[in-house]
């Protein structure tokens, strides 16, 4: 039987993300608390990368305005 060490999901993940050129990521619903804006790329698991290599939280975003 022959086992793979490379991951099935890193394979596949970046067909899952999204990217958006121009967006606008907010921390509450009342659009007070900004983000970030400019281009973001949302991954699978919820989290959002930005051009500068950090990471915002799934719990950190409310929404994001394209």
């Amino acid at each position: 039987m022959v086992v793979s060490t490379e991951s099935v999901w890193d394979a596949v993940a970046d067909e899952f993300a999204i990217e958006y050129e121009n967006a606008t990521v907010y921390g509450d619903f009342e659009q007070e608390q900004l983000l970030h804006e400019g281009a973001v790329r949302v991954l699978p698991n919820g989290w959002v990368a930005l051009p500068t290599g950090r990471l915002l939280s799934p719990d950190a975003v409310h929404h994001i305005d394209s």
